[in-house]
């Protein structure tokens, strides 16, 4: 009888963002082929902009249910944090299938490349220039956001936001930095497999970078809200677990794209 007294506002209770993301998700992916083919479509614009809005919504959901209406008790922070290992295992597997892809055509290099990696009249980086400014900065900022979480613990906000903000401060200058680097390549994507290999790998981790410090900015104004606590910023760990995972990758990036090449 509970049961079905609860039913009803079991329903309306349900997120619709799950199955709306979904579906623009898969329009997205089918505009992005006709794009292929046509010089300009509106509708892969237009699914941009949804997913956009629908992801802000979501967030903004999210928020609302932890902050105001306490509905994220240990056990659902519990399954948060396992559905987030989730996702990071399954982003390492598609950064596994980047390096395999990398050190496949390194150690056997084809004819078609003359048997070389590089191949020739390609100019690669100075591994101990840039490259090397951009994993002492992720490093840092590794520093500093485990400072930031221990500030937190320890309900010490000024420093927990002088730290947060000095994070967000290095993400953008490896974005920077990194926008630099590829102002001066001498070579592009269409390169052979190099430049398509670097490129897609590269592009991608920074593509995770600027997720990770979206992720450090929302986390960022809502500090500044006071919507976190010593025990409960469930939204900042996780943050902070993504953060981690993207220096994580960067070293072996670097140890492999860069340092590997000379």
């Amino acid at each position: 009888m509970m049961m079905k007294m609860n039913q009803p506002y079991f329903i309306l209770n349900l997120s619709p963002w799950p199955i709306l993301m979904s579906i623009n998700t898969f329009n997205m992916m089918i505009s992005n082929i006709m794009l292929m083919n046509f010089k300009f479509n509106m509708l892969s614009l237009i699914n941009i902009m949804l997913m956009i809005l629908i992801s802000m919504m979501w967030w903004r959901d999210i928020i609302r249910e932890s902050t105001f209406q306490g509905n994220h008790n240990f056990y659902i922070m519990n399954l948060m944090k396992f559905s987030m290992i989730l996702f990071i295992i399954s982003e390492m597997f598609l950064f596994i299938s980047f390096f395999w892809n990398f050190l496949h055509n390194s150690l056997a290099p084809s004819i078609e490349l003359g048997l070389n990696w590089p191949p020739k009249n390609i100019n690669f980086f100075n591994p101990l220039l840039i490259p090397l400014l951009n994993t002492i900065i992720l490093l840092t900022s590794s520093f500093t956001i485990t400072l930031t979480h221990l500030y937190l613990i320890n309900n010490n906000k000024k420093k927990t936001m002088t730290f947060m903000n000095l994070t967000i401060m290095l993400s953008m200058y490896f974005l920077l930095l990194q926008m630099l680097e590829y102002k001066q390549a001498t070579f592009t994507f269409s390169d052979s497999i190099f430049g398509s290999s670097f490129y897609m790998a590269t592009g991608f981790h920074g593509i995770h970078v600027i997720i990770g410090m979206t992720f450090l900015l929302i986390n960022l104004i809502r500090m500044m809200k006071l919507q976190f606590s010593f025990i409960h910023h469930i939204s900042f760990e996780l943050s902070a677990w993504y953060w981690h995972f993207i220096d994580i990758i960067w070293l072996f990036l670097y140890m492999t794209f860069y340092w590997w090449n000379n």
